[in-house]
């Protein structure tokens, strides 16, 4: 039985990744944060007691910021393949706490690369694979579309630490011969997206407006384009990444942009608010000191190696998204 160590288990990302590994009968054991409110939602469906016996799904309290506790769990599960999906994620927030996001997006990918470098040389044999979530925000304002060859100029404190994990991994592959890929994943959204982003904000906040709970969704710049995709699928192709007879770096996106406003219109429409603007207001302290315009994939290398390609289109995942939060605020409406 294969063991997984995945960091940000508690996340959109790490909750589906689970999933994934548990029905390939992996052992997954996950870091999560101590917080003195329960911060495990997306994974409490996976839970398994930890006195139960075969158990296969086991969690563990640590941070990226703590080094010495980042080896030890190393050291002591022994994984055959390590995901790194933790980190301070929100573009918007690393303008406002650069130093946290350099120090847990950016160091943290390194703490765990020096403790698998480390358990290599004293396993005598045994490897481990590493996987880096790495971001499209790296390439901020370089030219669409985007593929692994095209240079790297971020545009916010997270894309800057994202870059710096991408080349240290890069690094350690070179250097240590450490089985270590990043994935470049654009923008991958789900129902269990975090609030905070600008997908979930709009599905969001048009169930809480059907609901009669909100009668405003504020929102920032409508005219930046991304490349979204559904992310359980973008996490099959992590896996795939380590499957793979030698280490590499891959894009994966969908290959189509669309703006939030098409984002924002296609959800109002589906939730049949036909005159969004009746409902939406900008706000400008959503705004981003240095924006990115447009990114697009080209994902043509996960096509031809990985055999990997998108299955959700953009409307399905629009919709998607707005059915399960309806879904959601309709209890809590019923409920109030």
């Amino acid at each position: 039985m294969k063991k997984a160590f995945i960091t940000g288990i508690t996340g959109q990302d790490g909750s589906y990744l689970a999933e994934i590994l548990l029905e390939k009968d992996y052992e997954v054991h996950g870091l999560i944060r101590r917080s003195s409110t329960f911060n495990t939602s997306r994974i409490e469906h996976l839970y398994q007691d930890p006195h139960e016996r075969g158990k296969r799904f086991i969690l563990h309290y640590g941070d990226l910021s703590d080094a010495g506790n980042i080896r030890k769990l190393i050291f002591e599960i022994q994984p055959d393949e390590v995901y790194n999906l933790a980190a301070q994620s929100h573009v918007r927030v690393s303008f406002d706490m650069a130093e946290y996001t350099a120090d847990t997006t950016g160091l943290g990918a390194l703490r765990i690369l020096e403790a698998i470098k480390d358990f290599e040389v004293s396993s005598h044999g045994k490897k481990i694979k590493f996987y880096q979530a790495s971001s499209s925000e790296m390439f901020g304002s370089a030219k669409p579309p985007q593929n692994e060859l095209t240079p790297f100029h971020p545009r916010s404190p997270y894309g800057s630490a994202k870059v710096f994990a991408y080349f240290t991994t890069v690094n350690y592959r070179e250097a240590y011969g450490i089985f270590a890929v990043n994935g470049i994943l654009f923008n991958h959204e789900s129902p269990r997206r975090g609030e905070t982003f600008v997908t979930r904000k709009i599905t969001r906040g048009i169930a809480r407006i059907k609901s009669g709970l909100d009668k405003k969704l504020y929102l920032g710049n409508l005219n930046a384009r991304r490349d979204w995709g559904y992310a359980k699928e973008y996490m099959e192709a992590a896996w795939m990444m380590l499957q793979q007879p030698k280490p590499d770096d891959y894009v994966i996106g969908t290959g189509e942009t669309h703006s939030v406003k098409e984002f924002m219109e296609a959800a109002f429409k589906h939730a049949g608010l036909k005159n969004w603007k009746q409902y939406v207001e900008i706000d400008p302290r959503y705004y981003r000191p240095t924006e990115v315009d447009v990114l697009i994939a080209d994902p043509s290398k996960a096509r031809k190696k990985l055999k990997w390609k998108p299955k959700t289109t953009f409307d399905s995942l629009v919709k998607l998204m707005v059915d399960e939060d309806l879904k959601a605020y309709q209890v809590i409406s019923r409920e109030a």
